[in-house]
């Protein structure tokens, strides 16, 4: 198995961890707080939505309202499911039937490792995050409409989480789709490290080599398991959505939303 350098990192998010340990990207040691972020995101007339959104009088919960038919937890797993089975899939760890992982043969590995260029891998990230952006959106919509209709409370809750979605989704967008640049780094360092100990000369009694082509194969697992330490993050707000239904539903009060720490610039 082809080694890259191992730098130890600061707590925090997965997929801050996963970038730092794959990349020459360096956390900061210290973020700016939400609100201080939030200051510097929000334009005026983004605050006055949000502002907006705070002080509405939302209409009370419409009497006999049908219930959803899939409870939230279980429609949550069930995107996650499928965007992390798509996931697989465009990282290219699904190609046998039923969704199983096949290992390729030798020849296999060694011919697809020796034409592997990495926009094909650029193009296959984003056509995840849109998958993601579009299933994930479609589920925050639907939350929204159940929390809307629960009380005049919950109303102002799902109020608010729209203006949060459309006013930081431009930037989450924004910060995400750099993530591709710092894999590229990670991908060059595994292709060339396997080329130079290929053609370095081989010690007596020295441990047999990996196959040629398994550093496509790290590399498939490790763009894996960013994309889904990113589907973690994008999900968050639905789980504060499914939470807030949940306080709802037991008659517990609703608290004004709160939105997941944004990603450090």
């Amino acid at each position: 198995m082809v080694q890259v350098s191992r730098r130890p990192v600061i707590s925090a998010p997965t997929l801050i961890r996963s970038l730092a340990r794959l990349s020459a990207f360096v956390p900061p040691e210290a973020a700016p707080s939400l609100s201080d972020r939030l200051s510097q995101w929000l334009g005026w007339t983004d605050a006055i939505a949000l502002s907006s959104a705070l002080k509405a009088n939302p209409p009370a919960a419409t009497p006999g309202a049908r219930a959803p038919a899939q409870a939230p937890a279980s429609e949550l797993a069930r995107v996650r499911g499928e965007l992390a089975a798509a996931i697989a899939r465009d990282c290219g760890l699904a190609a046998a039937p039923g969704g199983q992982i096949r290992a390729l043969s030798a020849a296999e590995r060694q011919r697809a490792a020796s034409f592997a260029e990495f926009p094909a891998y650029r193009q296959r990230y984003a056509t995840s995050q849109q998958t993601m952006d579009t299933a994930i959106s479609a589920l925050r919509t639907r939350l929204r409409a159940q929390l809307a209709a629960q009380s005049p409370a919950a109303a102002r809750l799902a109020s608010v989480d729209a203006v949060m979605e459309r006013v930081m989704g431009a930037r989450e967008r924004a910060l995400l789709a750099s993530v591709p640049n710092l894999l590229e780094g990670h991908f060059v360092r595994l292709r060339d490290t396997e080329q130079a100990t290929m053609a370095a000369p081989r010690v007596p009694g020295a441990p047999a080599l990996a196959p040629a082509g398994t550093w496509l194969d790290t590399f498939h697992r490790d763009m894996q398991s960013v994309l889904l330490a990113e589907l973690d993050i994008r999900l968050e707000p639905v789980e504060g959505l499914i939470a807030a239904l949940a306080s709802a539903a037991t008659g517990e009060n609703v608290s004004e939303p709160g939105q997941h720490d944004p990603l450090p610039r």
